[in-house]
């Protein structure tokens, strides 16, 4: 990753992990339906029963916000601060400070805008006269205020009390949830003693009312806490029968707490103040959580009731944020958008640097793009910006990884091809002249294997190999054979090669001149070779009937198709013979691999399925022509043997 790639995320996650959103609107969720009643204790009991309270949820509370006063007291009480001089607001400060830290906010925050503000101007002041005594503008620095070091360490004095009054409270809810954990155990356990449970009745009345007593517990272990209790009391009361009557008169009093209850809220529809109507509805929601269940005839109703009165201050009290959201809003769909854009650049086609460059492009601009942007919703916002850096991070990695490839990669092929220069080198001296031939040809095609290296090593490289090649093929070209008898039979037997095919040019059954002529052709290939000084005369000699041949018959490899080896071959360029050898190995082996397939494909065929004979009879016509276009590379790829 380059040092501009590092830099654009480092802003990125400066700019949106430091994000503060305290204005996150307080919500009352709907809570969930009542807990349908589980099985009553077997029918055979005589013991009157009272069917279990129902697991009936309030709806959730909302995070408490702090007391705001009064607008007319807010207002008032930022007046008597904006009054106060800087050290009159430390003064102030320093009075709070001894307080507690839950009863100050509004004040310390009144104070420390009215400070700033004090300070702001002071600035300006000084700014102005360092300009106006002829000095420049960017050179001003304004002077240390001791007044402000102070007052900051108050601030931080004040925020630490917070912190650990914070910790308290957490400790304390901690605390709180392991005791009305093991209430809830205790009830499980009598529960599971159904000999003993009339006489433990009184006892988990106890252990409810402890339960009710005991204070707040961790918010997020609430609502599961307070399920697990209505399923225990549930399963002591329903699964075990305790006294009806008990369970009735106590659904009857519950039923009188919970229509107080409905009446309550419904009447907060009329409080002109809607945060004050919201907190009375907490409390009133702390009440109903408290309250037993009623009798389950009236459980839904009554449910309904007050879930509709809570609804309508929850309407009311949201109203208060949206315009704030719809903000937030359109600020996290942008956001969305851009990960979806930057997640949509895809690398898998990215195969060399100027492709890689021109990606690396896009992805900063879209950086650039979310720079630009707000805040989202303090929900989102960092969900988002995790999101889309992960995304940019992913980009980069694989930008990274791509690089580091390509430099291995290269530095691979540069050590193998160096490892077969060396082989090269060592075999161009070696008189082992067959041997050694299917050696070097047999490097010159792995070298074709291999990849690119670097630019500045591969000619210097290649020429080394070539060197080597050529070389020895020299030194085999210069030697000379003592097997004279063989090569003199070998002449004669080109000679009368040449003899039948200049008669079959000459017969007038043209079908069997044919036969004559292709089979002298194949059959020259396979005689060795003759004397030096007279190959090439022979040879020119075979070219010229052969060519006449080719051209009379229509032979598969006419003059046209041989022209190429001749050019070739004649040129004395041993590269340009190696690479045209190579191209018909290729040719011949794409045949090979070809033929092997429609020989495969045509034993699947079935002679009786529909137009079966019309494919098959298709298929053997394409392979006899394969196999004609094989015996024509064969001849070609010996043509350059023995001219070598």
């Amino acid at each position: 990753m380059t040092s501009r790639e590092l830099s654009n995320s480092s802003e990125l996650l400066a700019n949106d992990e430091n994000l503060t959103n305290d204005a996150a609107t307080p919500q009352v969720v709907d809570s969930e339906q009542p807990v349908a009643e589980t099985v009553g204790q077997p029918a055979d009991t005589e013991q009157p029963t009272v069917d279990a309270p129902a697991a009936e949820e309030p709806v959730a509370d909302a995070a408490e916000k702090p007391d705001a006063p009064q607008p007319d007291a807010a207002d008032a009480q930022s007046m008597q601060f904006d009054s106060m001089t800087k050290q009159e607001l430390l003064d102030a400060l320093k009075e709070l400070a001894q307080k507690s830290v839950d009863v100050i906010r509004d004040e310390v925050s009144h104070i420390k805008a009215a400070f700033f503000a004090i300070r702001k101007e002071e600035i300006a002041r000084e700014k102005e006269e360092f300009i106006q005594a002829g000095n420049p503008e960017e050179e001003f620095a304004p002077k240390p205020d001791p007044i402000e070091a102070d007052i900051k360490q108050l601030f931080a004095v004040i925020k630490d009390k917070r912190a650990e009054l914070n910790a308290e409270l957490e400790a304390v809810k901690a605390q709180n949830l392991d005791k009305k954990r093991a209430i809830i155990a205790e009830i499980n356990a009598i529960s599971s003693d159904p000999d003993n449970i009339n006489r433990q009745f009184n006892r988990v009345k106890e252990l409810q009312q402890n339960f009710k007593e005991i204070g707040e517990v961790i918010a997020s272990e609430s609502t599961r806490l307070w399920k697990e209790y209505q399923l225990a009391v549930e399963r002591f009361y329903d699964l075990l029968k305790m006294n009806k009557e008990l369970r009735d008169y106590d659904f009857k009093k519950n039923l009188e707490i919970k229509q107080q209850l409905c009446a309550q809220a419904e009447a907060l529809d009329d409080e002109e103040d809607v945060v004050a109507a919201f907190k009375k509805l907490q409390e009133l929601h702390n009440t109903w959580r408290e309250t037993g269940p009623v009798a389950k005839e009236l459980r839904e109703e009554l449910w309904v009731r007050f879930k509709n009165a809570s609804s309508v201050i929850n309407k009311k009290h949201q109203a208060f944020f949206e315009s704030r959201k719809e903000m937030e809003q359109e600020n996290a769909d942008a956001k969305l958008a851009l990960c979806e854009k930057i997640e949509a650049v895809s690398t898998d086609n990215l195969k060399s640097y100027a492709a890689w460059d021109e990606a690396t492009k896009q992805i900063i601009d879209i950086q650039e793009e979310w720079k630009k942007l707000g805040f989202a919703a303090r929900k989102v916002n960092n969900e988002l910006f995790l999101r889309f850096r992960k995304a940019c991070d992913s980009f980069f990695e694989k930008k990274a990884a791509f690089f580091k490839e390509m430099k291995d990669e290269l530095a691979a092929n540069l050590a193998k091809k160096n490892e077969l220069v060396a082989k090269a080198e060592a075999l161009k001296d070696s008189t082992e002249w067959k041997k050694t031939t299917d050696a070097l040809i047999a490097l010159q095609k792995e070298w074709k294997t291999v990849g690119p290296v670097v630019k500045k090593h591969s000619e210097a490289v290649w020429k080394r190999f070539v060197a080597a090649c050529d070389y020895f093929f020299e030194q085999k070209k210069s030697q000379t054979t003592s097997v004279h008898a063989v090569e003199h039979e070998n002449l004669k037997a080109k000679k009368e090669i040449i003899a039948q095919i200049s008669a079959a040019l000459q017969m007038d059954d043209t079908e069997q001149a044919t036969a004559i002529a292709r089979e002298q052709i194949a059959k020259w290939s396979e005689v060795g070779h003759v004397p030096f000084k007279e190959k090439d005369k022979i040879y020119a000699e075979f070219k010229a009937v052969r060519d006449k041949a080719s051209d009379k018959f229509n032979l598969r490899g006419g003059r046209a198709q041989f022209a190429r080896i001749d050019a070739a071959v004649e040129s004395g360029n041993s590269d340009r013979v190696f690479y045209e050898r190579e191209r018909l190995v290729r040719s011949y082996e794409q045949k090979c691999s070809e033929l092997k397939v429609i020989e495969n494909n045509l034993g699947f065929l079935s002679a009786r399925s529909k137009d079966g004979n019309a494919i098959v009879k298709e298929m053997e016509r394409k392979i006899g022509k394969i196999k004609e276009d094989i015996a024509a590379l064969e001849q070609k790829i010996k043509q350059i043997d023995e001219k070598d």
